[in-house]
């Protein structure tokens, strides 16, 4: 697995970086961290996907992002020790990561000092995923960040030009596309009757990729 993070390290460097790490598995449900607990670690993507969530103050939860191999979170965690998690992560699918701590991070970057770029990199990236949801999220029709979330998963998932299947419920579209499961249920019925998805209990089978796409607009 490579992680295109840590593209900009010497190979000295990321095999320091990563001979630091440990070995965390996980399975379908597992929350890896809650929003609020304390942050003490960076998690590298090795296997399966995650959901990145967020709770507001009324009690509302959206899915800002899904994670998957060669992808990265809880990078707070280097930047502010002892910070509180600003999002909940859970395991769509059993999962691995390799888990560095803000105190070896801290003791490398002392060592080698382009370990540093690491977490630039790592915020760079964040900014501007996070800017792409606020533009959805004020500009784009329910309908049109609900597709967009379907192909961004299916994408994540390596399926391109071929079928497959999302083992994910209308209430985790809901929470991803940040609506209500009756009109996922609406917007998911209209793809099925297009040709693009079929329906099942429990997932969905993407049918025609390409199809979705076009639906998205």
């Amino acid at each position: 697995m490579t992680w295109s993070l840590l593209d900009g390290l010497s190979d000295t460097d990321r095999e320091q970086l990563l001979a630091s790490t440990r070995t965390r598995r996980f399975r379908r449900g597992d929350v890896v961290f809650h929003q609020q607990d304390l942050g003490d670690e960076f998690h590298l993507v090795a296997r399966g996907r995650m959901a990145v969530q967020a709770s507001t103050a009324s009690g509302d939860v959206v899915t800002l992002m899904v994670v998957g191999p060669g992808d990265f979170f809880g990078e707070m965690a280097l930047l502010e020790p002892g910070a509180r998690r600003n999002a909940t992560v859970v395991c769509l699918e059993p999962a691995e990561t390799l888990v560095l701590t803000g105190e070896r991070f801290n003791e490398l970057r002392q060592v080698y000092p382009s370990v540093n770029s690491v977490l630039v990199e790592a915020l760079a990236a964040r900014l501007r995923r996070l800017t792409d949801v606020l533009v959805e999220a004020l500009y784009f029709p329910v309908e049109t960040r609900l597709l967009r979330r379907l192909i961004e998963i299916a994408e994540e998932w390596g399926w391109q030009d071929e079928r497959g299947r999302l083992e994910l419920t209308q209430e985790d579209l809901a929470l991803m596309a940040g609506t209500t499961r009756p009109t996922v249920n609406r917007v998911l019925q209209r793809c099925a009757r297009e040709g693009a998805i079929a329906l099942g209990r429990g997932h969905l089978d993407i049918l025609d990729i390409d199809r979705l796409r076009r639906l998205a607009g």
